[in-house]
């Protein structure tokens, strides 16, 4: 196992549509921050990102449904991301990427208006007290997605932990940010929601459903 991780480490870092940015670069900027349509798109569709992509279900399957957007999964295990960045690039999308990196470091990614979306897919809900500063939706970090985030841009939540879904209700409500959409049991009534959103489906989606979990889902805006 080890072996095979070290042999997707080296073959992640010749894929072409595959980039890593790390607390060291900081200083000196991303390459892409602002460049992304411009120098590896090369066109002006919307940006789309997919935070904690694990394996790049999510990234890959929404890609493959609209091809006038650009998708980008973002990931620090380099082992999972490169399941997603193989398929892709087998595939011969042109309207996906995955970056390496931690999104602590998001907001030096990105350019202010830059990104359209963000789906934040079954993401650790860090429910202990003591780590409410790591929860993707909490304000630490919503703070970050907010510099890059278009007027208007939305953020997807799926996961199967129903107090984190409340905590982000409880986030939005909080800080008057606009709750579009929002569901505690997404299976419940498949056919009144998106295909996106009921067909595709994260590794962890699918072991949280076999286990008889229900699905939440929230959709707002700031």
């Amino acid at each position: 196992m080890a072996k095979k991780k070290l042999e997707r480490f080296v073959e992640i870092k010749r894929f072409p549509h595959v980039f890593e940015f790390n607390f060291h670069a900081i200083p000196e900027g991303f390459e892409l921050r602002g460049k992304w349509n411009e120098n590896h798109f090369g066109n002006n569709h919307p940006i789309v990102l997919e935070l904690g992509c694990g394996k790049g279900e999510y990234t890959v399957g929404l890609a493959g449904r609209s091809p006038d957007k650009n998708f980008i999964g973002v990931d620090l295990k380099g082992n999972r991301l490169w399941v997603g960045a193989k398929s892709s690039l087998d595939s011969g999308m042109k309207n996906v990427a995955f970056l390496r990196t931690r999104v602590d470091f998001i907001d030096h990614c990105f350019s202010p208006g830059e990104v359209s979306e963000i789906w934040i897919t079954f993401p650790d809900p860090q429910l202990q007290k003591t780590r409410e500063r790591k929860r993707l939706t909490g304000m630490r970090f919503l703070d970050r997605y907010r510099k890059f985030l278009k007027p208007g841009g939305i953020i997807h939540l799926k996961t199967d932990s129903k107090p984190f879904y409340e905590y982000t209700k409880e986030v939005i409500a909080e800080n008057g940010y606009k709750l579009l959409d929002h569901t505690d049991d997404l299976y419940a009534d498949p056919a009144s929601r998106p295909s996106e959103l009921t067909e595709i489906k994260t590794y962890y989606e699918g072991l949280f459903a076999a286990k008889g979990f229900s699905i939440c889902y929230i959709k707002f805006s700031f």
